[in-house]
């Protein structure tokens, strides 16, 4: 079989209709998820690449398609504060809202759900696994898993009536309704602030950064745990004046004591040119959230 064949075929056989999207009277749908409201057509993806139009239908293809099961320290993710020892069960579903140059995790972050081999997970069959593996709690990571929201929702869900703690880690690009819906069932997440500066955001990820600044506010005002990591890549988002901006913003908006973490950059995907981030631009952005009152600064991949 062809692989647009075998596409289709997948995608009528697991068809699952998405919650956030208006139809239009052309054929095509909005998707209403994140902030690039992607008109699509029939046949088409939006930029997530895992929400088609199908006759009309919005469907997310990647629903109960996981393409990556770990059980991962929890500090992986990475959460510093939030339960440290222990262990989690990560899922992820192909497909990401942003076009990331440096993505460390582009071979499915950056395809569609046919494209990846995946395993056929219910929701209750992913909670069943976390419980089978003695694990407290579930992380949504590795893409983009407020691309895939109704299936964490439901997965969620499921898990919270068990007493198992659900994690998104996540770089925040999403509309305020759908987050409002899924806030409930959060208990921690690890929010990926890329740059501070909006022109950055649309140059190097395709987003813009308010979308973003808003999604941390709605976790703090549910009280989701909430920890912070920035990726300083060399030439982009490394200028000592961006990085102070950040923290200040931070601590501006009661967000002194959550864990801010500085991820050093390997070239990937599109950024192979790119240097390694230099150990010395690690200590210094760490001087500097500290000089901002940021009590909690970890430098990650030392």
């Amino acid at each position: 079989m062809k692989s647009e064949e075998l596409r289709i075929a997948t995608a009528i056989v697991a068809m699952h209709e998405c919650k956030y999207y208006q139809k239009l009277d052309d054929g095509r749908v909005e998707c209403q998820l994140c902030p690039h409201h992607c008109h699509i057509a029939n046949g088409k993806t939006g930029i997530c690449r895992s929400r088609r139009n199908h006759e009309g239908t919005l469907i997310s293809e990647g629903y109960g398609k996981p393409c990556s099961l770990a059980i991962d320290p929890i500090e992986k993710k990475p959460l510093y504060h939030f339960h440290p020892g222990t262990k989690c069960l990560s899922i992820a579903c192909t497909g990401c809202n942003f076009r990331c140059q440096g993505c460390q995790n582009h071979e499915i972050s950056q395809a569609e759900p046919w494209q990846c081999n995946s395993y056929d997970l219910s929701p209750q069959k992913v909670v069943d696994l976390c419980i089978e593996h003695h694990c407290p709690g579930i992380a949504y990571t590795y893409t983009e898993p407020l691309t895939y929201l109704e299936y964490v929702t439901d997965i969620a869900k499921l898990a919270h009536e068990k007493g198992l703690w659900n994690i998104l880690v996540t770089a925040g690009y999403v509309c305020q309704k759908p987050l409002k819906d899924l806030l409930s069932y959060l208990d921690a997440t690890n929010i990926d602030l890329k740059y501070f500066d909006d022109s950055l955001y649309q140059r190097i990820s395709g987003g813009h950064l308010q979308p973003v600044l808003d999604t941390i506010l709605a976790m703090k005002d549910a009280e989701v745990w909430i920890e912070i990591t920035n990726l300083l890549i060399p030439g982009i988002n490394d200028d000592p004046q961006m990085i102070r901006r950040m923290c200040q913003w931070l601590v501006s908006n009661g967000l002194a004591t959550a864990p801010l973490h500085f991820s050093r950059f390997f070239p990937r995907y599109k950024l192979m040119d790119t240097p390694i981030t230099p150990l010395s631009t690690m200590q210094q952005a760490k001087q500097i959230a500290l000089e901002e009152g940021i009590q909690h600064v970890y430098l990650g991949n030392v």
